[in-house]
């Protein structure tokens, strides 16, 4: 079944679930209405003082976590010429981080980059040894943080299904 808010490069891709849509600046809600209303002025990457805006394909805003965390300072929001991005939706985006068994910790290296880098506190370690760190997703805010320190690019951060999309962002892209 389509989706009848997909953007005409996601219709032209074949990309009907959007999965191969960029992550949008916090706040964007739905891709489809994004791109409608998106000027494009880059207002919000002038903004951003993560720098973790940029402009992508077509010109519209998205975000890159190899640059650093979104810290939810709200500025793109407030200097969206035309409210494009909206406060009143909460949360701002549903991204969470993911732990591919790539993480070090497989193969028996102690590191807690992930954890240590949470200021949320979402990632930890069950056990007190060497052990695959778990992201409680009720506490995890996609910010992005863990993402940029990860030695091996185990961190993979996506949306959950409740945004209708299910993509996939690491550093192999």
């Amino acid at each position: 079944m389509i989706s009848s808010s997909i953007s005409r490069l996601q219709f032209l891709r074949g990309d009907f679930r959007g999965k191969r849509s960029a992550l949008r600046p916090p706040w964007a809600g739905n891709e489809g209405e994004f791109i409608k209303q998106c000027e494009r002025c880059d207002a919000c990457i002038k903004v951003c003082p993560e720098n973790i805006l940029q402009k992508g394909r077509g010109g519209y805003p998205q975000v890159n976590f190899q640059y650093g965390e979104c810290t939810f300072c709200e500025l793109c929001v407030d200097h969206c010429p035309n409210q494009t991005l909206q406060k009143t939706r909460t949360p701002p985006w549903t991204l969470k981080a993911h732990i591919e068994s790539n993480c070090l910790t497989q193969q028996g290296v102690i590191c807690f980059s992930c954890r240590d880098n949470c200021e949320v506190e979402a990632i930890h370690f069950p056990i007190k040894s060497v052990s695959l760190p778990e992201v409680d997703f009720n506490q995890c805010n996609g910010c992005g943080a863990c993402y940029q320190v990860c030695p091996v690019t185990a961190i993979t951060i996506h949306y959950t299904k409740t945004q209708k999309n299910d993509i996939k962002i690491n550093k192999k892209l």
